[in-house]
């Protein structure tokens, strides 16, 4: 066995990130994924950085997994060949901005003629109704208007992005997410035929800021942005310690924060009133804080995790990739493994996740150049010999 999704077709034709991740999740769980790209060009990731000998390791990251063709859909021998192909899959993942597949003759009508249970994910920045459903967006866009951005950040400062496009992951996720929803639902009966989901990856990460919405929608106010601190409990917070490194602090239930008191020696705070709860903690969040921020002056990085360990609190030191390398946790559990590279021999990627315990998936090898199993997808799929794909290839179809 190689994963609960052996034996799920799916036929990729989406770029960069959001909706390929969807794929690329489900590739590390058995499903056969086939990454259809421009022949020529190919997937906009291929050229993001960084790079080594001239390709891009982000790539070879982000869609790993999966099996790689050329098939240019804007011509109509393309669109042929592709609608000859997907009766024998289950899902499409596409991200076009909307409008983009019916233009080339492939109408959510014209597939599911094609292929009736077809699930097709179509992942935009607005989604495929309303007065933006035809703009562009990437994961910034789906940032700064999902509210995300506007909560992150200094509060004297301006709203700030994540060191990585957060917005893409959240949409690839989602993705997924629905995609497996909408297998369910059509294995089991309770979906007639395919299914058409319809992704907003702005929507995608609103949904995830639960508490916002709500507060402004029964008490008027507008979170605002508070640098590291919580928006909902105190002490937390990120603190420098007199090594120069960085800890995380949190620690909203009472019996965590019964740890971190105790941890720099203050159980007294357990019988003052300014402290003595979440809600009168938060309250006095500041002067906490400039307790809290005297204490890690004063002790080092492994000083003060030692403390929070033996009072049961609630600390992390904040690692950076090189220090989760290192890490006797990760390396227990193997969140980091060698997978194989046809350019770089062996890598060393995040293993998959969740783990299974009775048909876990499989980490195959990373992404492939561009066309690689050109070949072997067309005689699967098409019944074309070599010499037929070349010809293709030729046309500039394939």
């Amino acid at each position: 066995m190689s994963g609960p999704l052996e034996g799920i077709r799916v036929l990729d034709i989406a770029t960069i990130l959001a909706a390929p991740l969807a794929g690329t999740l489900m590739a590390d769980f058995g499903a056969d994924v086939v990454k259809a790209e421009l022949p020529g060009t190919g997937d906009g990731l291929r050229n993001f950085p960084p790079f080594k000998d001239g390709k891009s390791v982000w790539w070879k990251a982000a869609n790993r997994n999966k099996r790689f063709m050329t098939l240019d859909l804007r011509k109509p021998e393309g669109v042929e060949l592709f609608l000859k192909m997907l009766p024998q899959f289950d899902v499409l993942l596409e991200n076009f901005r909307t409008g983009t597949l019916a233009k080339w003759g492939l109408d959510k009508e014209t597939l599911w003629k094609a292929n009736p249970n077809l699930i097709i994910l179509r992942a935009t920045a607005f989604g495929q109704t309303g007065p933006y459903a035809t703009k562009p967006g990437f994961a910034r866009i789906f940032e700064a208007m999902s509210g995300l951005a506007y909560i992150t950040g200094e509060p004297d400062g301006s709203p700030m992005h994540n060191g990585y496009p957060i917005g893409d992951a959240i949409g690839g996720l989602t993705a997924c997410n629905a995609v497996l929803m909408a297998l369910l639902g059509r294995e089991r009966g309770n979906t007639k035929g395919g299914e058409e989901i319809d992704l907003s990856l702005t929507e995608a990460t609103f949904r995830l800021l639960d508490s916002m919405t709500i507060q402004y929608d029964q008490l008027g106010e507008e979170p605002q942005r508070t640098g590291n601190a919580s928006h909902y409990s105190a002490p937390a917070n990120v603190f420098k310690t007199s090594d120069d490194q960085y800890v995380s602090l949190s620690g909203s239930t009472q019996a965590t924060f019964i740890g971190n008191a105790k941890a720099i020696g203050r159980p007294d705070f357990l019988d003052d009133p300014m402290f003595a709860t979440n809600a009168s903690r938060f309250e006095n969040r500041l002067a906490i804080n400039v307790i809290y921020t005297e204490w890690f002056d004063t002790h080092t990085q492994a000083e003060a995790i030692e403390a929070f360990e033996r009072e049961n609190g609630t600390l992390a030191p904040i690692y950076s990739v090189a220090q989760i390398f290192e890490d006797p946790q990760f390396a227990a559990r193997e969140a980091i493994v060698p997978v194989q590279d046809d350019d770089y021999g062996e890598v060393r990627l995040q293993a998959i996740i969740p783990k299974l315990t009775n048909n876990p998936g499989k980490m195959r090898h990373t992404a492939r150049s561009l066309g690689a199993d050109n070949d072997a997808i067309y005689k699967e799929f098409l019944d074309l010999d070599p010499k037929q794909v070349a010809e293709l290839k030729e046309k500039g179809i394939a």
